[in-house]
């Protein structure tokens, strides 16, 4: 049995949850540069220079990269060899996104969905398990925006709709968001599992690197297919058109019932704020 002191998990995630919320990922940084090298059109590039400088400012002011400061995010997945010394590992998760976006001056985001009173700490932390084997601890946090989200659907596709119905779905959603999600945006797509594992899948998907290819070569070559497809719909940055609508698209399957196919697209803005953290 390994033991984890749960001091030293606040620490280290209240230090992850401050740098994400004012440093691009590099891959997302890059993505942008080369976006920005590719794109002909004026208004697009404009966008997307402006785009690159604040993140430079963000990270050099460690000032948020968007006032949208997000809802915490997080995906554990503990070991059953692993035993969490002193506070619960929820709090503790709980407290360090407290603090940090308290001392970061980042933007409370949580209210009472009837009231829409803040919570004025932006609790509660969305917080999901996983148990897995060995004694590893792994913590996966994500800043999540307001914009994005809201353009994230999920639905139950006759299974005889097959990758085009699928492929319909997906880009008919993007098309719809337009501007809202502040592309360019990275995609997560989730199909299969069940009506409430789908958005799972899909918001999970975002936490690979742009540069990670599937290792299922057919998923790989959907990934592809899905994000020349949203290209081309010309949205571009902030909606003013250009040849990138989307940095990339990344999917997650998992096996579903025979009657049914969900699929999920949970989208990401450009400001991609996530951080993996294994103790």
């Amino acid at each position: 049995m390994r033991v984890i002191n749960s001091d030293d998990i606040y620490s280290k995630m209240k230090q992850v949850i401050l740098e994400a919320g004012c440093n691009l990922p590099k891959d997302v940084e890059e993505a942008i540069e080369k976006a920005y090298k590719n794109e002909t059109l004026d208004s697009a590039k404009e966008v997307l220079s402006q785009l690159l400088e604040n993140s430079k400012l963000a990270r050099e002011s460690k000032l948020p990269l968007c006032q949208d400061t997000g809802v915490g995010i997080f995906f554990v997945e503990i070991g059953d060899e692993v035993k969490i010394q002193g506070e619960h590992i929820s709090d503790v998760l709980t407290r360090a996104m407290v603090d940090a976006y308290r001392e970061g001056y980042f933007r409370k985001s949580l209210c009472n969905p009837f009231s829409r009173k803040n919570t004025g700490d932006n609790t509660p932390a969305m917080i999901h398990y996983d148990l897995v084997k060995g004694d590893s601890l792994k913590v996966l946090f994500m800043a999540k925006g307001g914009g994005s989200e809201n353009m994230s659907r999920c639905t139950m596709l006759a299974p005889a709709a097959g990758w085009e119905g699928i492929k319909e779905f997906v880009v008919k959603r993007v098309a719809e968001s337009g501007p809202n999600p502040c592309p360019p945006i990275i995609v997560g797509v989730g199909i299969g599992g069940t009506f409430d594992y789908a958005p799972i899948l899909a918001k999970k998907a975002l936490f690979r690197p742009l540069g990670d290819r599937h290792p299922d070569e057919d998923i790989a070559k959907k990934e592809e297919e899905l994000l020349d497809a949203i290209n081309n719909l010309g949205i571009g940055p902030m909606g003013l058109g250009g040849k990138t609508t989307a940095l990339g698209v990344k999917i997650n399957v998992k096996e579903c019932h025979i009657a049914s196919l969900p699929v999920a697209v949970n989208i990401q803005c450009h400001s991609a704020r996530y951080k993996e953290v294994i103790f």
